[in-house]
């Protein structure tokens, strides 16, 4: 029989304290995510006693966190035992582009055949969101595009069903999240076309079940976001071309 003093009081949350495993992986989670939307510019060194204290918590989490992501190339360690966001080189970009247009161009072929209409409606909505987002600019469009864009790529991935993939498409997000965010900010600052044609065009492609013309807009797409950096390392002063930081 139960103690009255067992019995949460009404209104009470009646949480249970979080075990030191969740608390873990919670925060290797959020880390991980906000990579992938592009949180941070390439460049920025993150340190274990600021982090702590954003996610309010202990330092042991963050520190087995930074580590996860050091091993998944997401980060990079160095000398003063600190880790950064990778800068973005010419290099790094070539090998991340073919990676991306490989894997994800064979996602795309693997969800066509699953994608329904209400599957379009969803990623014509997020279309929308984001083309208005652009025309709102703010120092956040960065972030508020990068996460639309993601979840529009996400949302076809996902049709491919396939347990093997999804996690290889994750590991190249979760390094390309400083260029997709960089990429995001040159274009607001350019103009030209729409930030999101190549993403109509492949809506398109897929409802007329086109896989060839769904493969071009895809890699169409991924090859913007790369090529846009790529112009910005050629006028880099100081940089020779090879890298180049947040602003």
């Amino acid at each position: 029989m139960r103690k009255d003093a067992d019995i949460p009081a009404q209104g009470d949350d009646a949480l249970s304290p979080v075990g030191r495993e969740t608390l873990h992986d919670r925060v290797y989670a959020q880390l991980r995510q906000s990579l992938i939307n592009g949180l941070f510019d390439a460049g920025d060194v993150l340190r274990i006693v600021d982090l702590a204290d954003r996610l309010q918590t202990s330092t042991m989490p963050v520190r087995e966190a930074l580590g996860r992501l050091v091993s998944e190339q997401a980060l990079e360690s160095l000398p003063n035992r600190s880790v950064r966001v990778p800068l973005i080189t010419r290099a790094r970009l070539d090998d991340l582009a073919r990676a991306r247009i490989l894997i994800e161009g064979q996602m795309v072929a693997l969800a066509l055949p699953n994608l329904t209409v209400d599957d379009f409606k969803v990623l014509k909505q997020i279309n929308v969101d984001c083309d208005l987002a652009f025309e709102q600019h703010g120092k956040d469009i960065g972030r508020v595009t990068s996460a639309l864009n993601q979840r529009f790529h996400f949302h076809i991935y996902h049709a491919a069903r396939s347990q093997v993939l999804i996690p290889i498409v994750e590991s190249l997000w979760l390094q390309s999240g400083a260029i997709i965010r960089k990429a995001a900010h040159i274009h607001d600052e350019q103009g030209g076309l729409a930030a999101t044609n190549h993403h109509w065009a492949l809506i398109d492609a897929l409802e007329r079940r086109d896989p060839a013309g769904a493969l071009q807009s895809l890699s169409d797409d991924i090859s913007r976001s790369f090529n846009l950096i790529r112009g910005r390392l050629e006028m880099a002063p100081g940089t020779a071309g090879d890298e180049v930081r947040h602003g």
